[in-house]
């Protein structure tokens, strides 16, 4: 059954949804990040339910592996930096994006303007806080002047430029094809192979989702018509599997077991596999069809998806950005409780940066009418024969 509010809303809300949806969604999974569902049951005495302390508690500031980092207690990570990130990009330019954009305007963003990082809980550079697949961005473009279409290749291939996509995929609502291309256009500054497929295929997955009468079967249907290789054959396999399953207790395993033949990374997420996260045609990221999976199992309810994707483990952080972003968009309500928390915890306005790109994505889509108007009537000239419709 498709919860209510599921297919509705207006644009304002959808954009809303899906932003603060996927900053939610990563804010809950990144305490638990990197561990197993039973050991994530065993540290809290049962699946998690909503926003949960640091791992290692009051010994936070020195435990490893994820020191100095205050991970939980309602905190986003760098998922949602790069997505609020991405959005102050679209607010510069106020149109389409492309790699040159990644180079010209989200870089310095990165490198030059200090903002409140809730997980160090100070004002730091974005680029003091991001992890070493988003730090190439710095490395290729500002300091290796590669060419921005080309600056991916050579990056470990994991969900780096995927995790902040939801921002292409909103600007494009309803055109997911667009979303795809605009996104691997994007991606190209950051990712390679699979790695800059998933950020494609994410962007459609939140277009496909603000598409009025949208459900969580329609979503994964726009992804596997756009979807190449290892990417389409995980999101079929997983999400084939999903559909057999209303409840993510017993999901976990299973959608586990049908992604794990196209993840490099293998069981130990702390120890790679030494194939792991190389550029291939036959394999994966995990956590896109693991969120698309997590949107099936919860008939597109926010937070059932949300916790279904933390409680999964591994990278639980990107996996329930995804989904929340996916279920936000789709206009299933996220919780006001969950976003008041982190909203307050992170000391970050979430509604912000939605009103922002609600504005853009207006602008953009008249331009994008005007230029369209545009070559109609040049295609009507160059023919002779008035354009249909």
């Amino acid at each position: 059954m498709t919860p209510k509010g599921v297919g509705t809303g207006s644009l304002d809300e959808r954009i809303t949804g899906a932003l603060v949806g996927a900053a939610v969604g990563d804010a809950l999974g990144g305490p638990v990040e990197g561990y197993s569902p039973d050991q994530i049951a065993e540290r809290h005495g049962g699946r998690v339910h909503g926003v949960v302390g640091p791992w290692n508690g009051d010994d936070w500031p020195t435990a490893r592996p994820v020191a100095p980092y205050h991970k939980g207690d309602g905190h986003v990570t760098d998922d949602t930096l790069m997505t609020h990130a991405l959005v102050r990009v679209y607010a510069g330019v106020r149109d389409h994006l492309d790699a040159y954009s990644v180079a010209t305007h989200l870089v310095p963003d990165l490198m030059t303007t200090p903002r409140w990082i809730p997980e160090l809980e100070a004002e730091a550079l974005p680029l003091q806080r991001i992890f070493l697949a988003e730090k190439w961005l710095v490395a290729r473009l500002h300091y290796g002047h590669v060419d921005p279409r080309e600056a991916g290749s050579g990056n470990i291939v994991n969900c780096g430029a995927a995790m902040y996509m939801a921002p292409v995929g909103l600007v494009n609502a309803a055109n997911p094809a667009g979303a795809y291309a605009e996104a691997l256009d994007v991606a190209g500054a950051h990712q390679s192979s699979y790695g800059r497929e998933a950020a494609g295929v994410f962007a459609a997955a939140v277009a496909a989702a603000c598409a009025p009468g949208a459900t969580p079967d329609s979503v994964v249907a726009a992804c596997l018509s756009l979807a190449k290789d290892g990417t389409r054959d995980a999101v079929e396999a997983v999400c084939e599997v999903a559909s057999r399953y209303t409840d993510f207790e017993s999901a976990l395993v299973p959608l586990r077991r049908a992604v794990a033949p196209y993840d490099t990374v293998g069981p130990d997420y702390r120890a790679p596999s030494l194939g792991a996260r190389r550029p291939s045609r036959l394999h994966s990221i995990e956590e896109l069809p693991v969120a698309l999976g997590m949107l099936i199992v919860s008939g597109g309810d926010f937070r059932h998806a949300v916790l279904g994707s933390v409680n999964y483990g591994r990278d639980c952080d990107s996996i329930a950005t995804m989904a929340g972003a996916v279920a936000g968009a789709l206009g299933s309500t996220v919780p006001h409780d969950w976003a008041k928390t982190v909203a307050e915890a992170s000391r970050l306005d979430l509604d912000a940066p939605a009103r922002t790109l609600t504005e853009v994505t207006r602008e953009i889509f008249a331009r994008d009418v005007e230029r369209r108007r545009t070559h109609e009537a040049a295609y009507t000239t160059l023919t002779g024969t008035p354009c249909s419709g």
